[in-house]
């Protein structure tokens, strides 16, 4: 009688292959040492204060902790990687962009509240009148400095002070000083000498009998170097020098003096929606990014108008039944398009150089005309979309190529068989037929227009310059360079500002895609 599996009431598969088994296991150890990373990043940034970040890890390891430790979860393993690569890449920059916006974040405002007062107790100062001048002296391999402490505060009386040997000075540890009373014997070493060892001289911190601590003030003295500030109980600082007070403020995110001047650095603090009214209400700002504004919208627009132009019209020239060589011509029409942008960007850059390129070379021989293709707003502007239509146009040639073959024979030879020309079938048959399937395409064109940074910053990088602003603008600024620009390009670097213009940049993108998902629906 033979006793089966399924008689005993045990399931029927519990043994498994061993190398399935070592799998499991290897993959749930991978599984643990991935959450522990991620640990060890949550408490990594949680320890320097970056709050936002340790959550984010806590939510992927808490993710993944759950994905891949839950038996009913497996069917989600696979899609997880993609989410949590969204969600690092995407989500997060986005959501910690918006949070930018709303404070104050800049070059000056860049550290927390406690590296800041931090970086103030550090802050030393060297005191009036107490300076010591110093010579050195070689005592056979040995260099000795001397400090002539003659009318030095309550060192006076005392002719000099020796310190010990250089070379037995520690890295980072203070070099005692005692009293001599010989004068040093030898000649003291000249400034030559004295610079040779300027870098070693600068790291000497020397103490004296009485404690004081004294630093290099210059190639021939040294001085008591004083802490500047004092920390406060109530969280304020005191100047030690002449005893003004700095209280932190919470809403300029600065230490203020008794008079109200700011001293820098600051930290972020909240501002709510002053970077998005300082847009719309500061003159300064709102005249050029107004400008910015529509010049953006008309690039976009007019590269897709162009472009579109362009490629419809080489597009119906490539379908012409008599022409010879086609696919010469085609091949040659969508070169452009194997090139990398960067490349036909710089090339483009070097033919429009006012002074040596060819451009202007053969209008002046021509026309006797020498355009300044980079100082004139409009002729800047003119350049862009030149070179953007000739970046552009391949793209529309294929799309439109694909489209006008697929328009039936037929249509065409009822046309000519009502007497329909070549323009009655370009309105009446072509154009109608492909504009529905290119619309979502051309929105998208749009749309990557809106943001064609790569284009600005390497042929015009914005200039030429939009006088009177107070943020880094240019007549041929997008918004997206103009964002740029003010985030890392101008001496204040204000996130906050290019933080709110990136925000209002991604709804009118986002706006557009759902414009496109609307009209990819249409039934053509």
């Amino acid at each position: 009688m033979f006793i089966t599996n399924a008689s005993r009431g045990l399931p029927r598969h519990r043994s498994r292959h061993p190398a399935e088994r070592y799998t499991r296991w290897a993959l749930r150890a991978l599984t643990v040492l991935l959450v522990l990373a991620t640990l060890w990043l949550v408490v990594a940034f949680h320890l320097r204060g970056q709050w936002m970040f340790s959550l984010l890890f806590l939510v992927l390891g808490a993710s993944l902790a759950i994905v891949f430790g839950k038996r009913e979860l497996m069917s989600h393993r696979y899609i997880f990687p993609a989410l949590a690569g969204m969600g690092v890449f995407v989500i997060f920059p986005l959501v910690y962009t918006i949070g930018i916006s709303f404070s104050n974040y800049s070059s000056s405002n860049l550290l927390s509240e406690e590296r800041v007062r931090a970086q103030f107790l550090d802050q030393t100062y060297q005191a009036e009148g107490q300076a010591f001048d110093f010579q050195l002296y070689r005592e056979g391999d040995r260099t000795r400095l001397y400090l002539d402490a003659k009318g030095a505060g309550d060192l006076e009386g005392t002719r000099q002070l020796v310190s010990r040997p250089l070379a037995q000075a520690e890295a980072g540890q203070p070099l005692a000083v005692e009293p001599a009373q010989a004068a040093p014997p030898g000649e003291a070493l000249g400034i030559r000498e004295v610079i040779a060892l300027r870098d070693r001289l600068q790291g000497l911190t020397l103490v004296t009998p009485d404690g004081t601590e004294l630093k290099m003030a210059g190639l021939r003295s040294f001085a008591p170097i004083l802490p500047r500030f004092e920390a406060n109980p109530d969280g304020s600082l005191t100047d030690l020098r002449d005893g003004t007070i700095l209280t932190p403020n919470q809403e300029t995110g600065f230490f203020v003096t008794e008079d109200g001047e700011r001293l820098t650095p600051g930290w972020p603090v909240s501002v709510g929606l002053d970077n998005y009214t300082k847009i719309f209400t500061d003159p300064d700002i709102r005249g050029p990014f107004l400008q910015i504004f529509v010049w953006t919208f008309v690039f976009a627009g007019l590269t897709v108008v162009f472009t579109l132009a362009v490629g419809f019209l080489l597009a119906s020239l490539l379908q012409w039944e008599q022409l010879k060589g086609k696919a010469i011509y085609r091949t040659l029409l969508i070169l452009p398009y194997a090139v990398p942008a960067f490349i036909s960007i710089l090339i483009f850059k070097g033919m429009f150089n006012q002074n040596y390129g060819e451009i202007n070379l053969i209008l002046e021989n021509l026309f006797g005309i020498s355009p300044n293709w980079f100082t004139d707003p409009a002729l800047a502007r003119s350049m862009l979309l030149i070179v953007n239509t000739w970046l552009g146009y391949p793209y529309m040639l294929l799309l439109c190529m694909g489209l006008i073959q697929s328009i039936p024979r037929d249509l065409y030879e009822a046309s000519a068989v009502d007497g329909g020309g070549p323009l009655t079938n370009l309105f009446r048959i072509t154009l109608p037929l492909i504009l529905k399937p290119l619309t979502p395409l051309l929105i998208a064109a749009f749309a990557f227009n809106f943001n064609n940074f790569v284009l600005i910053a390497l042929l015009t990088e914005g200039s030429p310059d939009i006088l009177g602003a107070s943020t880094p603008a240019g007549t041929t600024d997008l918004l997206v360079s103009y964002t740029y620009r003010i985030a890392f390009q101008d001496a204040g670097q204000n996130f906050g500002l290019a933080a709110a213009i990136a925000t209002m940049i991604f709804l009118l993108v986002v706006g557009l895609s759902v414009l496109n998902l609307r009209l990819s629906k249409v039934k053509v």
